[in-house]
């Protein structure tokens, strides 16, 4: 979608972002990208962003290949409980789901699915994270 030259100015905007945030995304890609690796295990993303600007958030982020467009639920005019109910009936009741999130919203829809919820509010919550699921703990 982008020419050679955009998507240049794309990668090192990129590359600025990871050594200004101690490279958040990479520890995020590689948290999500070990999920996936795993048998029976999927990546669903739940935004409060309206669904093409969540899209173009994905793309623009490279996490494409971690969140298949299938996997992306926009919470704008449903509400996140909705998102978390559409899940659980595509998904079913018998699944293990685990809750990443920063806000009392996803808290609160996970704690009425009985599922367990992870809260992301800095860094090192992120690195707790991918050492939890390099360890098998998740």
């Amino acid at each position: 979608l982008l020419s050679p030259q955009k998507r240049e100015a794309l990668q090192r905007l990129r590359t600025d972002i990871e050594v200004l945030t101690d490279s958040w995304l990479e520890t995020a890609l590689k948290s999500l990208l070990l999920i996936q690796s795993r048998k029976n295990c999927v990546n669903i993303l739940i935004t409060t962003t309206q669904l093409v600007p969540a899209l173009a958030k994905v793309l623009l982020y490279g996490l494409g290949e971690v969140f298949p467009i299938e996997n992306i639920y926009s919470a704008t005019k449903i509400g996140k409980e909705s998102c978390f109910e559409r899940i659980v009936s595509r998904f079913g009741k018998k699944v293990t789901y685990v809750v990443i999130g920063d806000g009392r919203d996803e808290e609160v829809a996970a704690k009425q699915h009985n599922m367990p919820f992870w809260r992301i509010t800095n860094h090192a919550d992120l690195v707790s994270l991918h050492q939890a699921l390099e360890l098998d703990f998740l």
